[in-house]
C-alpha cells in the first residue's frame, strides 16, 4: 500500500542520489532556505520529527506554523511544547499486547457493520508486524529437552490465540505475524525489520526516502533507537489508532543531551553502563522527554551497547533514548545482513538531511548530563526497581540492609529453624555468611540443604535488553566455560535458564562452542522469547516453593532483564536483581545474595581450592575476538531468510478466510469485548463526576504490573474462579498475559497483583478493597457491586502512577471496572495516554495536596465539576465528602493534555472516535 504524504512542495522536496538509487526526500536544509526557520541546531532525534512534519504538511493536520515551532524550540533553548500530529512509519506488536489489539480490530469490524459501514474500512494503513514472543514459559529447564518441551507446551496452551492471529494475518492487509520460537520482537526489529532509513512509493508512484520510525505495544520498543530508528512504546489502543491512520497527538518534547566520554574499563559490561545511566536519568527526571546520547565516547560504544541503553528508556522514564546515525550504525547494518544499497542510502540520507553524527555534531539541548565511562564499575540493580543501582562490591551488604528492613527483629523461630533438618538425614546446610540473626531459614523436604533469606532460586539469562548484545552473551558463555573447567556448577536450588532474543544468538554461541559450556552448568536453551523478565519464569521445584512459604523466606532471583517490580518475576520470589549475563552465571554458581561475589569464593575446584569471580571472568579482548569471529553477516541472513514461515507446528495451524471473526462462544482466550456495545453514531458529552466512591487508594510507583499483572494466578482469585467455572483445570490457566484477548479474565485480574497494597485496608496484600457494605472483598467483586448500584468509582494514587510496561489492559481493566477518574500525584506517560484512550480521565493533585495530606481512608465520596467545559490541562474543583460527613474542597489538574484528547473522551475513547469517523467516511 503506498504511503500518503501531505504535499509535493517543490520548496522542501528534493532528490537524492546514492549509487544507482535516486529517491525523493523532504529536505530540512530546504525548509530553512524557504524561510521556515533555522533548524541547523536541532538534535537529530528532533530532526526526525521535523521531517515528519515536512512530509505530512497539509495546512490542516500539520501546518507551517507547526514546522516553524521547531525553529522556535532551538531559539528558546530547547523548549516549545506545541501540540503536533505525528505519523510513525510502522507499528510493532508482541502477542501479549498484540492479541488484544487484533481482538479490538476484529470487534471494530463487527461494530462498523452495525453502524452501516464496510468491514474492509477496518484495516491497517501502516505496516504492522506482530512477533509472538511472550507466550513461552519455562516449565522445563536444565536439560537438552527443555527447548522442545517448552515449545510443545506453548502450542498446547495457546492454540486458540494462534488460530486467531493466523486469521488476522489473512483477514487484514498490511499485517504480518512472526511465528513462535523466532525471537523477541525488539531484537527481531533491531536485527531484521528496522532499516534506519525507509523507502516507499507515494500516492503518485514516486519513491520517497524518510527516517524509519515506529510505535510499538511494548514499552521496550525504544531499543531500536540504538540504531537511530525513532520509536517508543504506546498502549494497544493508541497503536490501533496509528494502524488505522490516526496521527499521534504529542507535544514537541524537550530533548536532554547525555554526553558520554571516556572508555569502559576492563571487566565492565554494557549492562553495568546502562544501570548507571538508569540511575542518573531517573534522578534527573526525564518523563515525557527525549534523551539523545552524544559525545566522543560514542566512538568506542558498539551498537549492541547502544541498543541496551536505548532499551531501558522506560526504566529511566524517557519517551526514548536516541543515538544519531554514525559510522557504527553503518557497520551494524552491514554486519546484520541489511542490503548494501540500503546501508549506502542511510549514509547519504543522514548526511544530506543533517542527521549524521561526527566530531562537528553540536546541537542545542534542553538540558545535559555527562558520564565518564571510565568510572563505570560492575553493578546490579534491585531488589524492586531498575533504578536502584548497587555497585557489585556493595551488593551483599545492601541485601543485608534490605533484609534487616524486612526482618527488624530476630525471633525465637529463627534459631529453631536453624536446627531443622531435611528428611532423609542430616543436611549439608546452605550456610549464610556472617550474622544470621535477622534471617529466616527453612529446610527443603527430601534435599540435603536449607534455604534462607537470600537464597537465589532463579538465575535467568533472559529478555531483549541483554540477549541482543553479543558482547555480554559471549561473556556469559566464557564465564560458564571457565567455571566448568574449574569444576563449578550451579547450586542445586537455582533454576537456571537461557532464553535468547533471536536464533542468531544460538548460532554464534554454538559457533564459539560456548553453548556446550552453558549447558554443562544448567543454562540450557529454554526458548526464544520473553520469559523470566515478564513473569514467565514457570514454577520452581515444589519442595522449594513449600520451603519458601513455610519459612516466610525472602527468596531472590537474578536476571539479565529490565524489570524487577514486586510480584513480576515469580510468586515465590520477593527480591529481584538485574545484572549482566556473565553476573547471572556467577550468581547461579554462588546461589546466595548474601555472598559478596566480588571478593568471596564462588565455590571450590576439583582440588578443593577456592575459586573467585576474577578467576573465571574473561578479558575484554577474549570477548571481542570471539564476537569478531562468530557474529557474522551470513548468520543473520541465514536465520532471517524464512522469518515469517515458522516451524511445522505453526504451518499446521488452520483458520478461516472470513472478513469478520467467528467468535467461539466457549473460548476462554478470545472473546468479543464490550467496548462498542450499544454504541450510537454520534459522540456524547463529557459530564461531571458526582458522588463517586473510592475503589482503591494506592501508593507511589504503582506500576502497570500492579494494575494488570501478566504472570500466573491461582484458582482462589476471581480470574481463577471464572476459569474453574468453565471447567479449565489450574494447570491450563496459563497466565494473565496470555489471556488478554478475554476481557472477562482481564477485568478480574485488574488491580490483582499479589503485592499490591490498597491503603484502605491494613496489612493486606493483593487485589482487595472494601465493598459498598464496608466489608473486605476483591476489587472485582466490589466494582461489580458498585456498577449494579450505578455508583461511579475513582482511584487515588501517589507519584509515577502507571510506571512500567505499555500495557493497555491496565487502562482497559480500569475502565471496565467502572472507574471514571484516577487522581494521582503524577503519571507515567504511556499509562496516562492509555487512560484517556479508554475514556478514563486522569487528574493530578495541585499544591501540597496528596492522598496522605488529605487523610483519605476510602470512606469518602468524590465529586469533580468543570468537566462539561473542560480545556486541555485545565484545573477543576473537586469536593471530597469525608467519612464523618465533613467536606474538603481541593483543586485538581485535569491531565487531558491536548484538544484531540478531549474529543477522545467525548467519544468514549480513541477507538470509538476512529470507528465513528470511518463509519461516516464509508
Amino acid at each position: 500500500m503506498p504511503i500518503t504524504v501531505g504535499h509535493d512542495s517543490s520548496e522542501t522536496r528534493k532528490t537524492l542520489t546514492s549509487g544507482a538509487q535516486s529517491v525523493d526526500y523532504y529536505s530540512i536544509e530546504a525548509a530553512t532556505a524557504a524561510g521556515l526557520g533555522d533548524f541547523s541546531k536541532l538534535p537529530a532525534a528532533l530532526k526526525v520529527v521535523l521531517e515528519n512534519m515536512l512530509r505530512f504538511e497539509d495546512g490542516k493536520t500539520v501546518t507551517t506554523d507547526d514546522i516553524r515551532a521547531f525553529a522556535e524550540w532551538a531559539e528558546k533553548g530547547g523548549k516549545n511544547p506545541r501540540e503536533i500530529a505525528y505519523r510513525p512509519a510502522r507499528v510493532l506488536l508482541q502477542d501479549f499486547t498484540g492479541v488484544p489489539a487484533v481482538v479490538d480490530l476484529a470487534a471494530m469490524r463487527d461494530a462498523i457493520i452495525s453502524l452501516g459501514g464496510d468491514a474492509e474500512k477496518i484495516n491497517p494503513l501502516n505496516p504492522v508486524d506482530l512477533v509472538i514472543d511472550h507466550s513461552v514459559m519455562i516449565d522445563e529447564f536444565g536439560n537438552p529437552r527443555a527447548f522442545q518441551m517448552n515449545v510443545d507446551r506453548e502450542y498446547e496452551r495457546n492454540m486458540e490465540r494462534y488460530t486467531f492471529l493466523k486469521w488476522g494475518q489473512k483477514a487484514f492487509n498490511n499485517f504480518r505475524v512472526v511465528p513462535p520460537g523466532t525471537g523477541i520482537c525488539h531484537q527481531v526489529n533491531l536485527e531484521y525489520l528496522a532499516q534506519t532509513v525507509w523507502t516507499d512509493t507515494d500516492q503518485d508512484g514516486k519513491e520517497v526516502a524518510y527516517p524509519d520510525t515506529l510505535v510499538g505495544t511494548d514499552s521496550h520498543t525504544t531499543m531500536v533507537n540504538g540504531a537511530a530508528v525513532l520509536g517508543w512504546g504506546v498502549g494497544g489502543i493508541e497503536a490501533e489508532a496509528a494502524m488505522l491512520g490516526q496521527p499521534i497527538s504529542m507535544l514537541i518534547p524537550e530533548v536532554v543531551g547525555f554526553e558520554l566520554t571516556g572508555t569502559m574499563m576492563e571487566g565492565t559490561t554494557g549492562t553495568d553502563l546502562v544501570l548507571k545511566v538508569v540511575e542518573m536519568l531517573r534522578e534527573k527526571g526525564v518523563v515525557s522527554k527525549f534523551v539523545e546520547f552524544f559525545g566522543e565516547g560514542l566512538d568506542r560504544l558498539p551498537l549492541a551497547d547502544r541498543a541496551t541503553i536505548a532499551n531501558m528508556a522506560p526504566e529511566y522514564g524517557a519517551t526514548c533514548g536516541f543515538f544519531p546515525i554514525d559510522k557504527e550504525t553503518l557497520r551494524y547494518l552491514t554486519n546484520t545482513g541489511r542490503d548494501k544499497d540500503r546501508v549506502a542510502l542511510v549514509e547519504a540520507y543522514a548526511k544530506a538531511n543533517g542527521m549524521w553524527r561526527d566530531e562537528s555534531y553540536a546541537p542545542v539541548y534542553s538540558d545535559t548530563l555527562h558520564l565518564d565511562m571510565s568510572t563505570i564499575v560492575p553493578a546490579i540493580s534491585g531488589p524492586k526497581r531498575p533504578q536502584d543501582y548497587i555497585a557489585l562490591t556493595e551488593a551483599a551488604s545492601a541485601f543485608g540492609a534490605y533484609i534487616k528492613g524486612q526482618r527488624p527483629e530476630p525471633s525465637a523461630r529463627d534459631s529453631e529453624q536453624d536446627e531443622m533438618t531435611a528428611e532423609g538425614g542430616a543436611p549439608a546446610p546452605h550456610h549464610i555468611p556472617g550474622d544470621i540473626g535477622h534471617h529466616n531459614v527453612a529446610a527443603v523436604k527430601g534435599e540435603d540443604y536449607k534455604l534462607h533469606d537470600g537464597s537465589i532460586v532463579i538465575a535467568s539469562i533472559t529478555s531483549c535488553t541483554n540477549t541482543s548484545n553479543p558482547y555480554v552473551m559471549i561473556g556469559a558463555g566464557l564465564v560458564a566455560r571457565k567455571a566448568r573447567e574449574r569444576g563449578l556448577t550451579r547450586k542445586p536450588w537455582v533454576k537456571t535458564s537461557l532464553a535468547p532474543g533471536s536464533q542468531v544468538v544460538s548460532a554464534y554461541l554454538e559457533a564459539a562452542e560456548l553453548q556446550e559450556d552453558l549447558d554443562a552448568i544448567g543454562f540450557n536453551l529454554v526458548g526464544y522469547g520473553c520469559t523470566t523478565c515478564i513473569g514467565n519464569s514457570g514454577p520452581i521445584q515444589k519442595e522449594l516453593s513449600d520451603a519458601i512459604a513455610e519459612g516466610d523466606l525472602i527468596a531472590t532471583s537474578v536476571l539479565s532483564g529490565n524489570r524487577n517490580f514486586e510480584g513480576r518475576i515469580s510468586p515465590d520470589v520477593r527480591a529481584n536483581y538485574l545484572a549482566s549475563p556473565p553476573l547471572v552465571v556467577a550468581y547461579a554458581l554462588a546461589g546466595d545474595m548474601n555472598i559478596d561475589i566480588a571478593k568471596d569464593p564462588l565455590g571450590q575446584d576439583q582440588d578443593g581450592n577456592d575459586v573467585y569471580l576474577k578467576d573465571i571472568w574473561p578479558t575484554s579482548k577474549e570477548i571481542a575476538d570471539l564476537v569478531e569471529e562468530t557474529v557474522t553477516r551470513d548468520s543473520f541472513q541465514e536465520k532471517y531468510a524464512d522469518v515469517f514461515k515458522g516451524d511445522d507446528k505453526w504451518r499446521g495451524v488452520e483458520t478461516t478466510d472470513s472478513k469478520t471473526y467467528n467468535w467461539p462462544p466457549t473460548s476462554t482466550y478470545v472473546q468479543n469485548p464490550p467496548y462498542f456495545k450499544d454504541m450510537g453514531k454520534e459522540p456524547g458529552v463529557i459530564t461531571n463526576i458526582e458522588n463517586a466512591s473510592v475503589l482503591a487508594i494506592l501508593g507511589d510507583m504503582i506500576t502497570t504490573d500492579h494494575i494488570s499483572p501478566a504472570g500466573s494466578f491461582k484458582d482462589t482469585t476471581p480470574a481463577g474462579q471464572y476459569l474453574i467455572e468453565r471447567q479449565v483445570p489450574q494447570r491450563e490457566f496459563n497466565s494473565y498475559g496470555s489471556r488478554r484477548g478475554n476481557h472477562e479474565v482481564m477485568m478480574r485480574g485488574t488491580f490483582a497483583n499479589i503485592r499490591i497494597k490498597n491503603e484502605m485496608l491494613d496489612n493486606v496484600e493483593g487485589g482487595y478493597t472494601k465493598g459498598p457494605d464496608g466489608a473486605q472483598t476483591s476489587i472485582y467483586d466490589a466494582a461489580m457491586a458498585y456498577q449494579d448500584a450505578g455508583t461511579p468509582l475513582v482511584i487515588f494514587g501517589g507519584e509515577q502512577y502507571g510506571a512500567g510496561s505499555s500495557r493497555d489492559w491496565a487502562a482497559k481493566g480500569t475502565a471496565l471496572l467502572g472507574v471514571k477518574a484516577v487522581i494521582a500525584e503524577s503519571f507515567e506517560r504511556i499509562h496516562r495516554s492509555n487512560l484517556v484512550g479508554m475514556g478514563v480521565i486522569p487528574f493530578e493533585f495541585t499544591g501540597d495536596d496528596t492522598r496522605k495530606s488529605l487523610g483519605l481512608t476510602g470512606d469518602e465520596t468524590v465529586s469533580i465539576s468543570g468537566l462539561d467545559t473542560i480545556k486541555p490541562l485545565q484545573e477543576v474543583p473537586c469536593t471530597i465528602v469525608m467519612g464523618d460527613g465533613s467536606s474538603r474542597e481541593i483543586t485538581l489538574k485535569c491531565r487531558i493534555d491536548t484538544a484531540i484528547e478531549i474529543e477522545y473522551i467525548e467519544h468514549g475513547g480513541v477507538l470509538h472516535y476512529v470507528l465513528r469517523n470511518l463509519a461516516q467516511a464509508a
